[in-house]
């Protein structure tokens, strides 16, 4: 007979009223270490220890809850619907309709109210919100959506976030005070609260007025006595007016991409609607966070790049990260899914082997006086004794002695797919060049933690001082050595897959480090690939400093590199365009294409050297 296992009992019923309360059968619940997200119909919540304490559990429920409470009461295409541009706006409007739907279904079950509070009261205490020591550092949509819901179910904010409240509770009650009362009565009705609520926008200046829209776009009319007064105004008019189109179609097209790209992911789907009130950013697919990418001649020539401080930045290698038993259960969690690409690997394999090999070949020099004993002559010498031993030589290859270096995005836009497709092709890419005596590094960059970690905290301790530079703790992971064999690196691979280690990407300082590994080594000659997704993002350093602060300093690594530097570099890009910043970059827009693109671009490589050497 087994024995009870509680964790196990408490998933299966968690799993069970999470489908009952969302009136969804097809529900289904996974557990994370890193943020809670929901994702159609894949919800994951906090992992509870083996202790399984109450704070935990009721933590887990009321993110369970939350999820399904969602599912059952919000309707996405009506949210997307609401005259409400991107931004702030937007945040706050996601905000308060989450606020309602966790009202609404606390309402009538006293249980699922304790849980969402409970969440909330954990959710809180990482939030900025909990932070903030001005009013300029409460993040306003956290900010309103908590008044809101104070509103609707008469309970404060929770104790760690109910400072941060207090410091604009007072400027936006000011101007929004009836608006935000009247909610309460708008709860039920999930687009009349919506309309109730871009009142409140309108209060705070981020909506057109909802009762007469065009009242801001009329303009007074002139006198028409006044002919000469009207002949100027017209022709400073036409001016202004042929300022601001050229102004505005400037505008357009700078950020047209970024724009337009944000705008498209608040409204296309239900999954990422969910992500953007806070709740499940850090979802398994398809998360695209924006990314600046920035014509180079946008950007100032005096740029100089610092690290506010590097004391708590690490290179650690994968086994100091995992201990054995997880990396052992991580590896075999890729395998799973290295079987349904087994045909292709082997495909790949073979085809990036043979276009190596061929230009490997061997050829050796016969009867010689000196050398490698020839043994296929032997038979001459046992015949005819007076013959003289043979011996023979092998003449260099052309081939130059190369070493490889994959570096792979670790941020948390790669997580899912894309991350295990990166994973299973530095597999591919490590067992396929041994078999040719290349030698490849595999290594990883993130950070330690969301927005800042303890640089963070040491920039905030002394006093915030202004352009403090790169603002998070770097965390550079080594998955393999370029001189370790690939059997004994191979579970190293399977922590990519380890819940809570994609974070922030500082693609600008880890080019640095893999490009200074390679300088160190003793090979002729030195490949630095990349994977990743986009630029650069960390959302504690560009709140402090320029908006395309670590962007700027990526372009500066890659030109140094790409004109001063003995080490070739390639990029490969996830979904997003980086040919504007690599000389030899290709774009994939789907990750199942990605290990056919590390073939190509490494045999090309090899192809382009043998042709060098014919010329």
């Amino acid at each position: 007979m087994s024995e009870p296992n509680p964790i196990e009992d408490f998933r299966q019923a968690l799993a069970a009223s999470m489908r009952a309360l969302g009136r969804r059968p097809e529900f289904e619940l996974a557990y994370t270490a890193d943020k809670p997200s929901c994702h159609g119909d894949q919800a994951r919540v906090p992992q509870p220890s083996r202790a399984l304490t109450a704070e935990q559990a009721a933590e887990a429920r009321g993110w369970a809850d939350s999820f399904a409470l969602r599912r059952r009461l919000h309707d996405p295409a009506a949210h997307a619907s609401v005259a409400v541009g991107p931004g702030l706006a937007r945040e706050m409007l996601n905000a308060a309709e989450q606020a309602r739907i966790e009202a609404v279904g606390g309402r009538d079950m006293a249980g699922v109210a304790i849980n969402l509070g409970r969440m909330l009261e954990m959710r809180m205490r990482t939030d900025p919100i909990a932070r903030a020591r001005t009013p300029e550092e409460v993040p306003m949509a956290t900010a309103v959506g908590l008044l809101v819901r104070e509103r609707l179910t008469g309970e404060s904010p929770p104790s760690s976030a109910k400072a941060g409240v207090d410091m604009v509770r007072e400027q936006i009650e000011e101007v929004a005070g009836p608006h935000l009362d009247a909610l309460a009565g708008a709860s039920d009705d999930q687009q009349a609260f919506a309309d109730a609520f871009v009142r409140v926008l309108h209060d705070l200046g981020l909506a057109d007025n909802p009762d007469n829209p065009a009242e801001e776009e009329q303009e007074p009319e002139g006198e028409e006595g006044e002919e000469e007064q009207k002949g100027d105004s017209q022709s400073s008019d036409d001016s202004d007016a042929s300022s601001a189109t050229d102004s505005s179609e400037t505008r357009t097209e700078e950020q047209e991409g970024s724009e337009s790209d944000s705008e498209t992911r608040e409204v296309e789907t239900e999954s990422e609607m969910e992500s953007d009130d806070g709740l499940g950013d850090e979802g398994d697919e398809g998360m695209m966070p924006w990314r600046p990418n920035l014509p180079e001649s946008k950007l100032p020539q005096d740029f100089a790049y610092k690290a506010w401080t590097t004391e708590f930045d690490e290179v650690i290698t994968a086994e100091e990260l995992c201990d054995a038993e997880e990396l052992t259960r991580l590896r075999g969690y890729l395998d799973q899914q290295l079987v349904s690409l087994q045909g292709a690997v082997t495909k790949l394999a073979n085809r990036l082997q043979r276009r190596l090999m061929a230009q490997q070949s061997r050829s050796w020099d016969f009867d010689l006086e000196e050398g490698l004993l020839d043994t296929a002559r032997l038979t001459r010498v046992v015949i005819s004794p007076e013959h003289a031993l043979s011996y023979k030589f092998e003449r260099d290859t052309e081939f130059r002695d190369t070493v490889v270096t994959l570096l792979i995005d670790n941020s948390g836009s790669m997580r899912g797919r894309p991350i295990s497709i990166a994973a299973i092709s530095a597999d591919i890419l490590a067992r396929t060049l041994e078999r040719c005596a290349v030698k490849t590094e595999i290594l990883g960059f993130t950070t330690r933690a969301w927005k800042g970690g303890q640089s963070r905290e040491k920039w905030l301790a002394n006093g915030r001082p202004a352009k403090p530079g790169r603002l998070n703790d770097l965390r550079h992971i080594i998955y393999k050595q370029a001189d370790a064999p690939w059997r004994r690196a191979r579970r190293n691979l399977g922590l990519m897959m380890r819940e809570g280690l994609l974070k922030e990407n500082i693609d600008g300082e880890a080019l640095l480090w893999a490009h200074n590994r390679l300088l160190a080594r003793p090979e002729d000659r030195r490949i630095l690939m990349v994977i990743s997704d986009g630029a650069p993002v960390d959302d504690s350093t560009l709140s402090v400093n320029s908006g395309n602060y670590l962007e700027r300093h990526l372009r500066q690594v890659i030109d140094g590199i790409e004109t001063k530097s003995p080490v070739e570099l390639i990029a490969i890009g996830i979904g997003h365009d980086v040919t504007r910043y690599y000389r030899r970059a290709v774009t994939i827009m789907d990750a199942e294409q990605l290990g056919g693109a590390i073939v190509d671009q490494l045999a090309q490589l090899f192809d382009e050297e043998k042709g060098k050497r014919r010329r």
